[in-house]
């Protein structure tokens, strides 16, 4: 079949939806499926990509994005006339302006000969972003009615997208490259904490929701004897820079670094040196990629484990066991639930055992699958 995969954004930036549909367009290609990326402005040329519409900067749920001007409609048609997908995929919510469009075109020049599905993606992070949302439900409700079926990425962002964009939505979570992420980290030379002590990683963009300055300030509040056996590592950029900087001055803790970005490539092995990964977001998350790639990682490994928010999209991950989730706002509960960790090297080994098996369900193959079903009998052998 060849499938249309669909994004507002640029399929350049490395956000949580470029990672959906990068990974997922993989896995068809292995199927025998030709893939394109309809999406904004974009460079890469190791798919293809055909970019149809500018992009302009905005913030919302927390994150910092890039929507897109106006497509042309011309422009659209003549990409669909030439490719005549069998298959398009579009990421929701999506723009009037450019997304919306693919799908209007689609249907009138193709009718049900083509299969129009989305995937929602967002769980909002404040009233503010929950209203905008419904506001873009309404705007959208016609385009809406034009698509065949619609996914979700987990039980809340379905939710939301019954209540947002009055659509029924089947859960398929992201899908995740696990074994790839154990293979990579079972191969990486690992660099453990100094002098036998343990590593606390965190990995994410250094923004509010994502919760690492409560991670110090829990970090901070620890007994010093508990400090002295960890080393902390907290990856990543973004505009907190400068207040996490100041905050771990002001600290009490004597081993902190900052290796800033850190590549695609070297995910794998960062999240396997850590012996307890945080990743304590306030909100806004539909799903928890970061925390699959960090469990794969550390099953690869053979030790580590994730402690997560919990927050309703990470808690779609990570489970309900109370052990490996915290309100990251209750700084003194964060603490208490560290020092669990670091202390009782029983129960680390009993949470990584729980999460290597745990995190297979999320796997590509699997996911995969799922994703073929909803593109109806023809996509799959």
């Amino acid at each position: 079949m060849r499938i249309a995969l669909v994004l507002d954004d640029s399929i350049d930036r490395t956000d949580g939806v470029q990672q959906y549909v990068l990974t997922l367009g993989a896995y068809l290609s292995r199927e025998g499926h030709e893939v394109h990326y309809l999406s904004s402005s974009a460079e890469r040329t190791d798919v293809t990509v055909h970019s149809l519409a500018r992009n302009v900067g905005v913030t919302f749920n927390g994150n910092g994005l890039r929507v897109p001007l106006p497509a042309s409609r011309a422009g659209i048609r003549a990409v669909l006339e030439r490719e005549r997908y069998d298959v398009i995929h579009v990421q929701t919510p999506h723009s009037p302006l450019f997304a919306a469009r693919v799908v209007d075109e689609a249907r009138r020049l193709f009718g049900d000969a083509v299969r129009i599905v989305g995937t929602f993606h967002i769980l909002p992070d404040g009233k503010v972003s929950s209203w905008g949302t419904h506001l873009l439900g309404r705007v959208l409700r016609r385009n809406l009615r034009r698509f065949d079926a619609f996914c979700a990425v987990s039980e809340p962002a379905r939710e939301f997208a019954a209540s947002a964009f009055g659509i029924s939505a089947r859960v398929i979570p992201c899908p995740v490259d696990v074994a790839g992420f154990a293979a990579s980290a079972a191969a990486a030379e690992r660099v453990p904490g100094a002098d036998g002590r343990l590593v606390v990683a965190f990995l994410g963009r250094l923004v509010e929701r994502k919760g690492v300055l409560e991670l110090v300030h829990a970090l901070d509040a620890l007994p010093v004897e508990v400090q002295d056996r960890i080393d902390v590592r907290i990856g990543g950029k973004g505009p907190l820079l400068g207040a996490l900087e100041a905050a771990i001055e002001v600290s009490a803790l004597a081993r902190v670094s900052l290796p800033g970005f850190v590549a695609e490539q070297d995910k794998a092995a960062f999240y396997a040196d850590a012996d307890i990964a945080v990743f304590p977001a306030t909100g806004g998350e539909s799903f928890g990629i970061v925390l699959v790639e960090a469990m794969a990682s550390q099953a690869g490994r053979g030790s580590g484990m994730v402690l997560a928010g919990a927050n309703p999209g990470y808690l779609s991950v990570i489970g309900d066991d109370a052990r490996v989730s915290v309100d990251a706002r209750d700084a003194e509960g964060f603490a208490a639930a560290l020092r669990r960790l670091i202390e009782d090297a029983d129960l680390r080994a009993e949470l990584h055992a729980e999460q290597a098996s745990r995190v297979a369900r999320f796997d590509v193959e699997t996911v995969g699958a799922q994703v073929l079903e909803l593109y109806g009998p023809s996509a799959s052998r």
